[in-house]
């Protein structure tokens, strides 16, 4: 039969027969980092060791439909990316209410130490020669400088206490690449008095900028009434995408976080002191849901 005959619609089947059938494309999602090791860890030997580098790459590995990008930036280009509803994550971050405007929460991701106060050792005596302070009488008397970044939320109670007292000329407040890294090197050349900072990443800081004999940390009395600010969480745009992969990552979660491979991400990190009740801790509270008295 002459082609002009074959009715149109039978004619493109024919012709759709002639080519291969195209899979769907697959969705993507971008994770925001930073640099800040040793949460990410972009350079050197241990490049891609930090622990939000092998979650994110746990994740990544469990999320087969989706392909897969990175983007290293400072917190407030997060912050627009998210508020723009653009297809990105981050894997590791506190939950706060500013926060849950525009960003969806995994169930808890880490499980960390609470922040501290950071200080030179020669510096011990200005904060009553006390391993533990409190931050909100520190900064109401005022005398000393204290450093934190734009954007970076440090745990529920810290965060309030901070911006109890937003804009006091003892507050630093500073924004940039290789944040992490720069307050260290303030604190090192004397211009700030001491800086909030999780405990592994003071240790990480101080041996590559060569003081770790000469710091110390303080525990911040107000960090240890609970355990949410030792709670973090993957965050993602909030949108209908956003929604729909966290609820894939809650699922991912709950499977992977009892692995020898995920806890192992943030426990090579800590010192042997930390160990032992981390791992209790870990148990009770971040796989069970439990909350044990203090």
């Amino acid at each position: 039969m002459p082609l002009h005959n074959i009715p149109a619609v039978i004619v493109l089947f024919i012709v759709m027969g002639l080519y291969p059938v195209v899979a769907d494309a697959k969705d993507s999602v971008t994770w925001m980092e930073a640099i800040a090791p040793p949460f990410f860890i972009h350079e050197g030997e241990n490049k891609g060791q930090g622990y939000e580098d092998v979650v994110t790459d746990i994740l990544k590995e469990n999320l087969s439909e989706y392909t897969h990008e990175e983007m290293t930036a400072n917190i407030s280009r997060h912050y627009y990316n998210f508020k723009q509803g653009q297809k990105v994550c981050n894997v590791g971050l506190y939950k706060t209410p500013e926060r849950e405007e525009f960003l969806y929460f995994s169930t808890p991701s880490f499980f960390t130490l609470p922040t501290v106060l950071v200080i030179k050792k020669g510096k011990f005596a200005d904060f009553d020669n006390s391993k533990s302070v409190r931050l909100d009488s520190l900064l109401k008397e005022g005398k000393l400088v204290i450093g934190r970044a734009t954007n970076r939320s440090y745990g529920k109670y810290v965060d309030a206490i901070l911006n109890k007292y937003k804009g006091r000329d003892n507050i630093f407040v500073f924004e940039g690449e290789e944040l992490s890294q720069n307050f260290f090197q303030m604190l090192k050349l004397d211009r700030l008095d001491a800086l909030i900072s999780l405990p592994e990443e003071a240790i990480y800081q101080a041996e590559k900028l060569g003081i770790k004999d000469e710091i110390m940390t303080l525990t911040i009395e107000e960090n240890q009434v609970g355990y949410e600010s030792w709670l973090s969480y993957v965050g993602c745009s909030k949108t209908e995408w956003g929604k729909k992969i966290i609820e894939n990552i809650d699922q991912i979660l709950l499977v992977q976080r009892p692995t020898k491979k995920y806890r192992e991400a943030y426990e090579r990190w800590l010192d042997e002191s930390s160990l032992e009740n981390y791992r209790i801790l870990y148990d009770k509270v971040f796989l069970q849901g439990s909350t044990p008295a203090k």
